[in-house]
């Protein structure tokens, strides 16, 4: 007898009151699926970015389409007509706010730049397509225009995607910032002097910031103005596809940080009064609009707005052939009030009038497109709110999401780092915070990501050396602020990682404790790119001890690969206040940290499974600019207990070795 499908309150009795509410929910979702589906499959009734926008035709001739209920009339203006409004380039309505244009095929060159001009009730301006799929930047005077992109040849894709990714070990990067030169980096190099780099880390999931078209660089591509633009700063979307391509060939998995939260407010270059009316895509009124970040709040209940971002999904996976997405600012969704200023105490908070539920209906539509689009493809949720339901399966009354963020995890080391001395770091309550998470549900730890990097804040290295960084970073250097910083800096990032619910995440350049923080050109800082770039010099040198720390986090990915250390959970071993030590099992390893800042314990025994354990790891080896306390692949035999060396601010890795 098959056994009944279990729901997420069966397994969790605290979300039982909630039942009634959760039940509705994913009878709310499964309608809007239904309604959206064709011939029982969503993706099939998501192709408006098919339909809509510039498209050349099968008899060579351009096809032009675009919603704008509130219009009267709409030209195409640009280069071909010298930017006029004319009777040949005027667009006709065909029903329900649609508006349409077929031209020959000598009206529209590849390259020509090219804008809507929409008049309405009382006025009128220059726009661009709401589909537009390439937005490209005037050099000297700074406008955007759309421009035709129809190139002879078409990109032929030549590797296939790496597979699933069930427990993705991720490299978030930004491409603009990927080169130690002051200025925009692109795709193409990117693709020859980073990708080569994160291969060699270990790293198997590349997560991709900035990728839609944003008018303001330094908003680090978190206000979007075209969704379906891939990002002209950057380069070509021929050069974004080989990037992929090549990704994929060294095995490396590609995922987009999506910005579905909010749009930018700008008229000339968004969505903003795009056809005169402040709600075309939008929430009516202040609801529309996002108090903290001066954006624009989509209307998730409205069917437009639903099959505008439920087909922006499909395009960038159908056509750059992505493998998942990092949905960004997914509390700002879920709640009416963006969660700002909010402590979520309780879950009542997950189910009461707060939330949005047509938000909550959008992101499980959104993770059910991806999976069935492609089952390998992931999807993970930015959320901080920690709402239950959200990365668990849809079957069981969740939202389908494969993982969420550990946001938590970043913020504890921070606090820790910032309220506490070495000596008042409590073992019990790292390991609670670090491992903290529901068990419906898979999470993505990170000690930081670029949030933590940019001006304002602080990078961990940064936290724990500050100025000692611009004078003692050479690996001849007497300095134990920076001989603290290195050790912590490596146990933070393997406790993290070895108490992973089941993913790890790093920002670009943090492997090897890049200095200082993250600052985009701007007005306050004359516009410069000095703190906008990444300088990987500093990892190559054996003088300098950056280097020592890229060592270790390339082994430490490669241990955790490997072993698959993330198919199983840790157990807790020893949790000593008074030493301030930590051990945990993990698999068939125990992970011993002894966080002590001024003793070393030259014979500290714990319970360990019998048998033989032998030494794989340890960050106080020289190869990670350590003190070479222990001696390499030392072996230990447990009858119950085990005895070892537990140097302080060390962390030890021993395996169980089987005869």
């Amino acid at each position: 007898m098959e056994e009944k499908q279990k729901f997420i309150f069966d397994t969790d009795p605290y979300l039982e009151p909630y039942k009634k509410a959760i039940l509705a929910r994913h009878e709310r979702i499964e309608a809007a699926r239904k309604k959206i589906s064709v011939g029982g499959k969503l993706s099939d009734g998501l192709n408006n970015y098919l339909y809509y926008g510039l498209h050349k035709t099968a008899d060579g001739s351009w096809i032009f389409r675009e919603w704008a209920p509130n219009a009267n009339r709409i030209y195409l203006i640009g280069e071909f007509n010298n930017w006029k409004r004319t009777t040949a380039y005027e667009l006709h309505p065909t029903g329900k706010g649609d508006w349409e244009i077929t031209l020959p095929e000598m009206f529209l060159r590849h390259g020509e730049l090219y804008k809507l001009f929409i008049e309405w009730p009382g006025g009128g301006g220059e726009r661009l397509p709401s589909y537009v799929r390439r937005v490209v930047q005037d050099p000297v005077t700074k406008v955007f225009s759309a421009q035709v992109w129809e190139p002879e040849r078409k990109y032929e894709w030549k590797y296939g995607s790496p597979g699933p990714r069930k427990h993705p070990l991720i490299y978030e990067c930004h491409i603009g910032m990927s080169s130690e030169q002051e200025k925009v980096a692109g795709f193409d190099e990117f693709r020859r002097e980073v990708l080569p780099h994160i291969q060699e880390l270990g790293y198997d999931t590349l997560q991709i910031m900035a990728l839609q078209e944003h008018p303001y660089y330094g908003s680090f591509g978190y206000q979007v103005s075209n969704f379906y633009a891939l990002s002209s700063r950057f380069g070509t979307p021929e050069e974004f596809k080989q990037l992929v391509d090549e990704a994929h060939s060294r095995g490396i998995a590609v995922v987009m940080d999506i910005v579905h939260s909010h749009s930018v407010d700008n008229e000339a270059e968004g969505l903003g009064r795009f056809d005169g009316r402040e709600d075309l895509y939008f929430y009516k009124g202040p609801q529309g609009r996002h108090p903290a970040w001066g954006s624009r709040c989509f209307d998730y209940g409205k069917d437009e707005t639903k099959y505008f971002l439920l087909s922006n999904c499909k395009f960038w996976m159908e056509e750059y052939h992505l493998d998942g997405f990092r949905f960004d600012g997914v509390t700002s969704m879920l709640y009416w009030d963006h969660g700002l200023g909010k402590d979520f105490v309780g879950y009542d908070n997950y189910f009461n009038s707060g939330v949005d539920e047509n938000a909550v209906t959008y992101l499980a539509l959104a993770a059910l497109l991806v999976k069935e689009i492609n089952p390998d493809a992931i999807t993970i949720a930015e959320d901080m709110s920690g709402m239950a339901g959200l990365a668990a399966p849809y079957e069981a009354g969740g939202l389908g999401f494969d993982f969420r963020m550990a946001m938590g995890v970043a913020d504890h080391w921070i606090k820790w780092l910032k309220e506490k001395s070495d000596e008042q770091w409590d073992m019990g309550n790292i390991w609670w915070e670090l491992t903290n998470k529901r068990k419906d549900e898979k999470t993505i730890s990170y000690a930081e990501c670029h949030d933590q990097a940019l001006v304002g804040d602080k990078t961990l290295i940064f936290r724990l050396m500050d100025k000692e960084m611009y004078t003692s970073m050479n690996k001849d250097s007497k300095n134990l602020i920076v001989d603290r910083g290195i050790a912590l800096h490596k146990m933070i990032r393997l406790a993290t990682l070895a108490t992973a619910g089941d993913g790890y995440l790093n920002f670009m350049g943090n492997e090897f404790g890049h200095p200082e923080w993250i600052d985009f050109p701007r007005e306050g800082n004359g516009w410069s790119y000095k703190y906008a770039r990444r300088q990987w010099s500093l990892c190559r040198p054996d003088y300098l001890r950056y280097k020592y720390l890229m060592n270790f986090d390339r082994d430490m990915i490669k241990l955790f690969k490997s072993e698959g250390l993330l198919e199983a959970s840790p157990e807790p071993v020893i949790a000593d206040e008074a030493k301030k030590v930590l051990i945990f099992r993990r698999k068939s390893f125990i992970f011993a940290f002894c966080f002590s800042p001024s003793s070393s314990y030259p014979d500290y025994s714990f319970p360990a499974p019998e048998g033989d354990w032998k030494l794989v790891f340890d960050s106080d080896e020289k190869e990670y600019d350590g003190f070479s306390r222990l001696r390499e692949g030392e072996l230990h035999h447990s009858d119950g207990r085990m005895s070892v060396y537990l140097p302080s601010r060390c962390v030890l890795v021993f395996k169980k070795i089987d005869k």
